[in-house]
């Protein structure tokens, strides 16, 4: 028998707070349970929550811009007695959301409870005379909800070992839980020695999947696809499913149960009120279900939260959040007005999926809006986007499965290896593993300086494809140059001033430089003597503001000091940032993995390390202005795919794994006059504590900030096109109440510039 442990306090207490610096885009499509009370109704997707209220219709939302960060949720409960919102996931964090905002992660179960990482899921939360008994992996743990302090772990396998409990019940003054694979075993609630697994007795053998007490009865789902009710001395079948049940719940009125693609809604009688197999123009994919007096509330796998009438259940509403398809982004651009989003993609090694076809657009006075994968031609793997610099409402989009889109409006056209032949794109050179397979694998599109659209396709002997702005398309055949240009793959292009082409590649050439205008002339960066890089797998390029070029691998990061050089050598050598660490030298990323690099208008770099973070550091890289966390931030993970700037507003998307969020930055890009600059906030309120942001500026203007009778309180000089001040006179003491003036002057002295900025303490 397992020894009781005592839970610690291990808990941490945050609230709910809208902060200024960060912004969320999340989905609120994936469901994965919900809860109710008596006026709202809760779902959980992976990562967030929300509510509704149905008597006002407010909605509610709390993500990681909250504090809310779980891991991954598996299972949310509404105590309605409490006014509490208990969150589960499944690493065995729980989360406890008040109504009034604050949010109290507890850990004891990842910190004190002696099974293996993997075994601390949380399935279920029942609640019992002030005590919720929460089934997990392992056994049942008991939280108290008057003190929110755990109580008892109850271990009720055979001989006492961990064994998962999927859900528990009270009925008849016993505690039933079900267990897997060792059936129902019951004790009773009464014992005061139930962390004895002698306590619990085998009810039932069977393989069983959900327990409940509806109207004073013992009902429960078995793995036969049949609900049954126990009348004192065995199970009697009460209804039969077409598939297996997933979600096995009861309300006073109803008993509801959730298939794949069916919801049943029975009442006391066990007669069915409500059977829905589909909701209009959606996939019928469900993961949940509950009912509230008259309303039914559907979680779908990949549509949202709907609702619908039980004695009218023909019309639906939908009720998640606005937001983008799904949390998993691949890659986003900002385009003008919008931000696009694409998802699937590939994983480090060039692995794809295939399977998902969609493309998100987010606008300001529309919210997100979503391109029909119906009008996508099959094209899954969508990587990169890029519009035309003269046409910005023509938009390319490569895919790693079918070629290139071009969406104009409403039109939408593929680019694949027919309608391109001859010298367009192709079909990879090699023999698949799946007959008849067509792989046109397009990624990186960009620009240059004439209007021409460059791409990369992988797996063929002519890698790098053109699309002339006079719509002829030309190829460039690797097969000279190139290790094995068939098998090679490819990431994002960066083309420089000098319209030359950098291409991080994947297995064995490096990264290469290509520019058709010197007699389609090729330099590979490869290890040591070729070009010193840390690894030969490229993953990520950036050309900087001072056109030195930025070289992210799977092992470091190296800097080439100026892409001029491709012009008049036949060899380069990139170099290694040293820092000073704790008064020792050493490499800057050294052995990391580069996921992605972007230049600010300031240009300082973003750099995302594999599962570790994204980094802000300065334009020499010798100083970290800035790292982020799913520690320290709202960040909901660590793994970030993809970075894309605003270089107008400042503001810097990071695409993760689980979810989109930004954060808003200072460092936008720098205007060609002073026309334009702004003030914000202003007036600067009492409850404000963020710092004043001076807008619009071209690169190394002199600021000067006065008070109203012309004493200095702060000076600097704008590198990009904002500037920030903290309302600190020189860093030593808080300005006063009163009205500031702001003078600006370009380097040169002949454009000016005058704002005022008032400060209310």
């Amino acid at each position: 028998m397992k020894k009781l442990f005592i839970f610690l306090l291990f808990t941490v207490i945050s609230y709910s707070q809208t902060n200024q610096l960060w912004k969320g885009y999340y989905s609120y499509n994936e469901i994965i349970d919900i809860s109710y009370g008596n006026t709202k109704v809760v779902a959980a997707t992976e990562n967030a929550l929300f509510s509704k209220n149905i008597i006002s219709g407010d909605l509610s939302i709390k993500n990681s811009i909250d504090g809310f960060k779980p891991e991954t949720i598996t299972a949310v409960y509404y105590s309605q007695n409490y006014n509490l919102t208990l969150t589960g996931n499944d690493n065995g964090l729980l989360i406890i959301t008040k109504d009034d905002g604050t949010i109290i992660n507890k850990v004891d179960i990842i910190n004190e409870v002696p099974v293996p990482p993997n075994t601390k899921k949380i399935n279920h939360f029942y609640e019992y005379e002030n005590k919720v008994y929460i089934s997990t992996d392992y056994g049942i743990t008991v939280l108290k909800l008057n003190n929110l302090e755990f109580e008892d772990t109850y271990y009720i396998g055979n001989g006492g070992q961990d064994i998962p409990i999927l859900q528990t019940t009270v009925f008849n003054g016993n505690i039933y839980a079900v267990t897997s694979p060792s059936g129902i075993k019951r004790a009773s609630i009464t014992n005061p020695n139930l962390i004895d697994y002698n306590q619990w007795i085998s009810f039932d053998t069977g393989i069983w999947k959900g327990i409940t007490n509806f109207n004073n009865q013992l009902v429960a789902l078995n793995a036969d696809n049949n609900v049954y009710r126990h009348n004192g001395t065995f199970f009697q079948n009460v209804v039969s499913l077409p598939q297996p049940g997933i979600k096995f719940i009861s309300t006073e009125d109803n008993l509801i149960i959730t298939c794949n693609n069916h919801v049943y809604v029975l009442d006391i009688l066990f007669s069915t009120i409500a059977h829905i197999t589909q909701i209009p123009d959606n996939i019928n994919l469900f993961t949940c279900a509950i009912t509230i007096g008259d309303d039914l509330f559907i979680g779908t796998k990949k549509e949202g939260l709907f609702q619908t009438k039980l004695s009218n259940p023909l019309t639906f509403e939908l009720l998640s959040p606005n937001g983008p398809v799904q949390n998993y982004i691949f890659r986003i651009k900002k385009i003008a007005n919008d931000l696009w989003a694409t998802y699937g993609g590939y994983d480090s090694t060039y692995q794809t999926n295939y399977l998902l076809e969609s493309i998100s657009k987010y606008s300001k006075e529309v919210g997100w809006s979503e391109i029909d994968s119906d009008l996508l031609f099959g094209a899954g793997a969508l990587t990169d986007i890029v519009a035309n610099p003269n046409n910005e409402k023509e938009v390319y989009i490569s895919s790693f499965h079918k070629g290139l889109l071009k969406i104009n409006d409403e039109n939408i056209i593929l680019y694949d290896h027919i309608n391109t032949a001859p010298n367009g794109l192709e079909s990879q050179q090699w023999q698949p593993v799946i007959p008849n397979f067509i792989l046109v694998a397009i990624n990186g599109p960009a620009f240059d300086n004439k209007g021409n659209l460059w791409m990369t396709n992988s797996l063929t002997y002519k890698g790098l494809k053109e699309l002339k702005a006079n719509g002829q398309w030309q190829s460039y055949d690797f097969t000279n140059t190139l290790t094995e240009p068939f098998y090679e793959r490819y990431s994002r292009i960066a083309i420089d001033k000098n319209n030359t082409k950098w291409i991080p590649s994947y297995r064995a050439n490096g990264l290469i430089g290509f520019n058709e205008n010197y007699n389609n002339k090729t330099i590979l960066l490869k290890g040591d003597d070729e070009g010193n890089l840390p690894s030969l797998a490229v993953k990520c390029v950036a050309v900087d503001n001072r056109n030195q070029l930025w070289i992210g691998t799977f092992r470091g990061l190296r800097v080439l000091s100026s892409v001029d050089k491709f012009i008049n050598e036949t060899e380069l050598t990139a170099n290694s940032i040293i820092i000073e660490e704790d008064g020792l030298a050493q490499e800057l990323f050294y052995q990391q993995s580069i996921a992605d690099i972007e230049v600010d208008g300031a240009n300082n770099k973003w750099i995302s390390i594999e599962g570790a973070g994204v980094f802000l550091v300065s334009p020499n890289g010798q100083n970290t202005l800035y790292r982020f966390t799913k520690e320290n931030s709202p960040l909901p993970s660590n793994s970030i795919l993809d970075i894309e700037i605003d270089n107008v507003t400042g503001e810097v998307f990071f695409a993760t794994e689980k979810g989109l969020i930004s954060f808003l930055g200072v460092n936008t890009k720098p205007s060609d006059d002073l026309s334009n600059v702004y003030v914000y906030p202003n007036p600067v309120r009492p409850d404000f504590n963020g710092t004043v942001k001076i807008s619009g500026l071209i690169d190394k203007a002199n600021i000067k900030i006065t008070d109203i009778e012309g004493n200095l309180v702060y000076e600097t000089t704008s590198e990009g096109g904002t500037i920030e001040w903290d309302t600190m006179a020189f860093g030593k003491y808080r300005v006063a109440s009163g009205v500031y003036m702001i003078f600006i002057s370009a380097e040169d002295g002949i454009e000016t510039k005058v704002k005022k900025v008032m400060i209310i303490r």
